[in-house]
């Protein structure tokens, strides 16, 4: 008779058969975390890199979010081949597995994602890499740019549309959250145009910035997949905020690079406008007159900036006093302080003091046509430069009598 051990053993051996058949046959990953779950008594959640779900084997829906949630009792297991992360197992057991057949499956599981998704990233890599090239100017070409093009499945014969999404984290953000924001825009764009490619944004900012390529000529699409990405990433990643812009299409190739300059011009003065966190270029207003100081002679622009409002910024920085967002509602008020008031949930003696602050920190008095038009262009090379107004209660000496909700 055969003993408590080796039938267990037998069990097991059973059930890593079922996983090796499932990967023999080439069933896909569904069919193996569902022969994983089996083996280890246990519900599971399959996550890649990027913390998109690849498979669920799960006994009920709300078995499946608890997983989805790291509630108590699951167990995160990060999945590797060699050195390098592929994935995560999330795992809530019914019985305890032994650690020599929790290793085995997991490892197992680690082999099939990574044979399945390597020719994706492959192809991922592939097409950041042609954006980046188009981005900054490597190819002058047009119909190099459409044959490179071709090379990874994207046809830009009629031209096409740039996005740039920027996602800003404001709770505390896991391992690899720009891969998932990435992850997100993309499927938002390719849920509309299934050849549309992102890629992460060159420069380093804090928050996540990914610019998407959209080909083809018509601009009720681009701006569907515009709308497509704000609603993946408002829908996907809780406690972050979103600025979306969008430039006008691009008929030739060539001119994909201006569309990547209107498409961050626009970004950026969606980040101003808590009402409006998608905006096109053509939305952009006053703003589009700067736009060829910003790619031509960024240092004059930041010069002026320099000598408007970038006093305000940092004092606003120092002492929290939303001298910024005082003048942007007293300008957008025409100049009225009791509309400036009640715009900005505070009292008119707080207003008129920090109007006096602004007058001091600049040179610039609101009350002349002059000093209004100076810091009215000065906060739009704010905007233009990308640079993020800060926000919060009001706190400086003199600002007692008002409280200004933070953005």
């Amino acid at each position: 008779m055969a003993t408590s051990a080796e039938r267990s053993m037998g069990l097991d051996l059973a059930a890593l058969d079922a996983i090796t058949e499932a990967v023999e046959s080439g069933a896909g990953l569904p069919d193996v975390v569902r022969a994983a779950a089996r083996a280890l008594e246990a519900s599971l959640v399959l996550l890649d890199r990027t913390g998109s779900v690849l498979a669920v084997a799960a006994r009920s829906p709300a078995d499946e979010r608890s997983l989805l949630d790291g509630a108590p009792g699951v167990v995160m297991i990060e999945l590797r081949v060699a050195d390098t992360p592929v994935g995560q197992l999330r795992m809530r057991a019914r019985a305890e597995p032994g650690p020599a057949l929790v290793r085995l499956v997991t490892t197992l599981v680690a082999s099939e994602v990574e044979r399945v998704r390597a020719p994706a990233r492959a192809s991922q890599e592939a097409s950041a890499a042609f954006l980046r090239a188009i981005l900054n100017r490597d190819v002058l070409e047009s119909d190099e740019i459409v044959a490179r093009g071709s090379d990874v499945g994207i046809d830009l014969t009629a031209g096409g549309s740039v996005l740039v999404a920027r996602a800003h984290a404001h709770v505390t953000a896991e391992e690899g959250w720009r891969a998932r924001v990435l992850a997100t825009a993309e499927r938002g764009a390719r849920a509309v145009v299934a050849t549309a490619i992102a890629a992460h944004a060159a420069r380093e900012t804090s928050a996540a910035e990914v610019v998407v390529l959209v080909p083809g000529s018509d601009d009720a699409v681009a701006r569907r997949a515009a709308e497509g990405v704000l609603r993946e990433l408002q829908a996907g990643l809780s406690g972050h905020t979103f600025a979306i812009g969008r430039s006008r299409v691009a008929t030739d190739p060539l001119d994909l690079h201006r569309a990547a300059n209107e498409a961050l011009l626009a970004v950026n003065v969606a980040e101003g406008d808590e009402e409006r966190p998608l905006l096109a270029f053509e939305q952009t207003g006053a703003y589009r007159l700067l736009l060829s100081a910003m790619s031509e002679d960024p240092a004059e622009l930041q010069r002026f900036y320099a000598e408007t409002v970038e006093p305000l910024v940092a004092y606003d920085d120092q002492y929290e006093a939303n001298l910024v967002r005082t003048v942007e509602a007293f300008l957008d008020n025409d100049g009225n302080v009791a509309g400036t008031a009640q715009k900005l949930y505070t009292h008119r003696h707080t207003i008129r003091y920090r109007l006096e602050r602004v007058r001091d920190l600049s040179g610039l008095d609101v009350g002349s046509t002059d000093g209004r038009e100076k810091l009215s262009l000065g906060l739009k090379a704010m905007r233009v430069l990308g640079v993020a107004a800060p926000g919060g209660p009001a706190t400086e000496p003199g600002a007692g009598a008002g409280r200004v909700p933070g953005r």
